[in-house]
């Protein structure tokens, strides 16, 4: 469904309850239908005076080359009226210690090319109107000020989103989440899920719990394989 959805422009969907059946038939219904952007690219520029690390969670198969993202014979995804997309990076500061990858010894020059530690990033995104062929480019930096070095003092969908990011990557393998489990995702996404007019959010922790539960009864069956 996602490789013809992907090829065709269009939607994919997975209905189990009658509450994604209204999620998706009904409050998504118009941003499903009514395109109003086509071919929307992202790319974001780092600024190596603030970040040592970076790399972008999930959309695998979303990633485009640098030389691609000014090249509109390219094609890439659409969005409809009131439709959001929500990317993360997870980044480790310059001197935080939460650095992952060893230095290279003959590597570019370490000089940053913006000397300036106001900015964490610069950010730009093009996209083209529905009847456009040539895209339209808009282009902001991102302030070093607007970091929040306490997940507490973050927003709740930002604290939220984080909690999904963390969850989908312990269900792929957890490679990169060290210590995070299950129980700090499940608070985490519990304390952040504000007002929740149609129970999404608190669907979304019942799932870590179920999954939890699932992943502590297996190693309790192995433990007692082992035992026998």
């Amino acid at each position: 469904m996602e490789s013809l959805a992907d090829a065709g422009n269009g939607n994919y969907h997975y209905i189990d309850t009658l509450n994604e059946a209204r999620k998706v038939l009904d409050d998504e219904m118009v941003s499903t239908l009514y395109v109003i952007a086509k071919d929307v690219k992202l790319q974001i520029e780092f600024n190596p005076a603030v970040v040592a690390e970076y790399r972008l969670i999930g959309y695998e198969n979303r990633m485009l080359r640098r030389e691609d993202f000014a090249n509109d014979r390219v094609d890439s995804g659409d969005m409809g009226a009131g439709h959001r997309v929500t990317a993360m990076y997870e980044i480790a500061l310059k001197g935080s210690g939460g650095e992952r990858v060893e230095p290279l010894r003959y590597g570019a020059n370490d000089t940053p090319s913006v000397a300036d530690a106001a900015e964490l990033a610069f950010l730009r995104i093009r996209y083209k109107r529905p009847a456009d062929e040539q895209s339209r480019l808009l282009e902001w930096p991102v302030a070093a000020a607007a970091i929040k070095y306490d997940i507490a003092s973050a927003s709740p969908s930002f604290r939220f989103a984080a909690a999904v990011a963390g969850f989908g990557q312990m269900l792929r393998g957890a490679a990169y989440t060290g210590s995070l489990g299950y129980g700090e995702v499940a608070q985490l996404a519990a304390t952040a899920k504000g007002p929740d007019y149609y129970g999404y959010r608190s669907e979304f922790v019942k799932l870590v719990g179920l999954a939890r539960g699932l992943s502590e009864g297996e190693r309790r069956s192995s433990r007692a394989a082992v035992a026998r």
